[in-house]
């Protein structure tokens, strides 16, 4: 048996932290350690406020989902967002490329999720969003989903 649960919210940078507490409350339930939820939780972070900033101009009526499947000690996020999507998504994933070099963003949003995460997946298509899909082999688990 597996566990999921989806959120959507809008594209507001004071939803940033509602969408980090409720993942990091559904993933508690595989009993993580401090430092993997902390890691889940800064991932989250970094994905929705890149989405809010760079695929919505920080424009707040718009909006950004989130999926999360627990299974097997595992925990797999997807957000996604439907805006201005990401030209080259290669570049983007290089450590300190921005997009907004002139809001001194610091890139390293996709450097953070891959050291966090054990596998990132970014799909993104211009004008139609992007989604970041995140992998999690949890080391502890008092519940097992299959």
């Amino acid at each position: 048996m597996k566990n999921e649960m989806s959120i959507e919210f809008s594209s507001v940078s004071q939803n940033e932290s509602f969408a980090r507490v409720t993942v990091a409350a559904f993933v508690t339930q595989l009993d993580p350690t401090m430092d993997e939820l902390t890691e889940i939780k800064t991932v989250v972070s970094e994905a929705v406020t890149n989405a809010i900033i760079h695929g919505y101009n920080n424009e707040p009526n718009h909006k950004i989902s989130i999926s999360c499947v627990l299974y097997d000690g595992e925990v797999e996020i997807t957000i996604r967002d439907y805006g201005i999507g990401i030209e080259n998504v290669d570049e983007a994933r290089q450590p300190l490329y921005t997009s907004k070099p002139d809001l001194e963003r610091s890139g390293m949003g996709f450097t953070i999720i891959e050291n966090f995460m054990d596998s990132v997946e970014v799909i993104s298509k211009p004008e139609q969003g992007t989604t970041v899909h995140m992998k999690k082999q949890l080391t502890k688990s008092k519940t097992v989903y299959n």
